[in-house]
């Protein structure tokens, strides 16, 4: 058995997508344990792009398992509008994709009371995208949400939609809100769903088991990034869930001793989306610059992201957040034909340098980086094949990122297709992705 999972390593949008895709080659399953249709993973294959926002990026390779795990809050519009593009596409929805009976989903009002809390005034905007994902986590949390299962009881449903639909309507009356829901339209809507996708719901935790115990290879997937987890992010800027290796357990229903290996996606250099701290952030023309070569806008919103220079502290804490073995290295080619690069080794607040990650955002906003310069490369690496290829100057980067976070870089990403990815024979990533014949062989 060698179970993965492979999740951001930074604030998300680091190409675990395409990643995911890539290595679920050798896996027969692939499980979202957590987030929502905020996180957009973008694949491309040949001149097809998929984006994906609650589908894991495994479902585009055929015959493989595709699992929405409970962990998950379901928009069941924005399911059904991906399914029907995926089945547009020729994926075989009704044979590859599963979706937990215990997953919770988002109503309408979920997004009016995500625009009431993000607008309301003297309240520290987070930039969500305000799609209802923090609020249906907050009726999880208060023990008043609705799970996909109770979707599928009709009489139930209404019931709760109800109450809960009048309980919001309280709260938005009582700040003046004046967006008007159709409800009994709404509601209508999703009980034609429930029936769309009823073949498609299970306890797939007990899947996830019975494919384990089977011999099955299990692929986990993370969305968003280890910095915007609710728990070990930089709070409150942050997502709703856990989006660290830690939320598989809770977010798929499996234990943590499945796991045997923690890959985490890392940008050659790093963006942040939305309000928040961000240390090593540039907002110069190189930033700008950056931002245009690496096409930094949000699959999901468009919205720019702010862009800056690889952090080894930031990913010192995500490894020992989420114990990496191997680290996949995404848009390398972005940096190319740059005369130097920036590295930020250490940080300094107030003065004085830290060793940890500091818990509140008003310490992070003082804290200052430590850079060390590197020269660049002035020559292309996009679509190279082995390490080898890589000019000299990029592969001395890539191994003083080795050098200062203590984790391999197990492959290297130096384009957006499939087949733009080198993965590093002998690392512990590549006999991880090895098929079981072949990690029998190399013993």
């Amino acid at each position: 058995m060698a179970n993965l999972v492979i999740l951001g390593a930074q604030w998300g949008d680091e190409g675990k997508g395409k990643i995911v895709d890539l290595f679920s080659e050798t896996f027969d399953m692939v499980v979202r344990y957590q987030g929502g249709h905020n996180a957009g993973h973008t694949v491309r294959i040949g001149e097809r792009t998929f984006i994906l926002k609650l589908i894991p990026s495994g479902i585009l390779r055929p015959g493989k398992q595709a699992v929405i795990g409970n962990g998950l809050v379901i928009d069941p519009e924005a399911l059904l509008t991906e399914i029907g593009m995926l089945e547009s596409m020729g994926v075989d929805i009704a044979g590859q994709l599963s979706i937990s009976n215990r997953a919770h989903i988002i109503c309408p009002f979920h997004r009016v009371m995500e625009k009431l809390s993000e607008g309301r005034p003297g309240k520290v905007s987070i930039g969500t995208t305000s799609r209802g994902i923090g609020p249906s986590y907050e009726d999880k949390i208060g023990r008043r949400g609705i799970r996909v299962a109770d979707l599928l009881d009709r009489e139930y449903f209404v019931a709760a939609f109800d109450v809960l639909a009048e309980e919001k309507d309280r709260i938005a009356r009582a700040f003046d809100i004046a967006e008007t829901i159709d409800l009994e339209a709404a509601r209508s809507r999703y009980l034609a769903i429930a029936e769309r996708i009823r073949p498609l719901v299970r306890d797939t935790s007990r899947q996830i088991h019975d494919a384990m115990r089977s011999g099955s290879r299990v692929l986990f997937e993370g969305a968003q990034g280890t910095m915007l987890d609710i728990d070990h992010g930089t709070y409150p800027f942050v997502t709703s869930s856990n989006a660290s290796a830690g939320g598989v357990a809770t977010g798929a229903g499996v234990p943590p001793t499945c796991i045997e290996g923690v890959v985490g996606v890392s940008k050659a250099y790093i963006t942040r989306v939305g309000a928040g701290p961000f240390p090593t952030e540039d907002k110069t023309e190189r930033g700008d610059r950056i931002r245009e070569l690496g096409r930094e806008f949000g699959t999901v919103t468009g919205r720019p992201r702010r862009c800056g220079w690889f952090d080894v502290p930031l990913l010192r804490y995500t490894a020992m957040v989420n114990g990496f073995d191997s680290l996949a290295i995404t848009k390398l080619d972005v940096l190319d034909g740059m005369d130097e690069v920036l590295v930020c080794t250490a940080y300094r607040l107030d003065g004085r340098e830290v060793d940890d990650m500091p818990a509140t955002c008003r310490e992070l906003d003082r804290l200052e980086p430590v850079y060390t310069t590197l020269p660049g490369w002035r020559s292309d690496t996009t679509g190279a094949r082995q390490y080898e290829d890589l000019p000299a100057n990029a592969r001395r980067y890539l191994e003083f990122l080795e050098q200062q976070t203590g984790i391999e870089v197990g492959s290297v990403s130096t384009g957006p297709e499939r087949t733009q990815t080198i993965v590093r024979p002998g690392s512990r990533l590549d006999t991880l992705l090895a098929a079981p014949a072949a990690r029998g062989q190399s013993r």
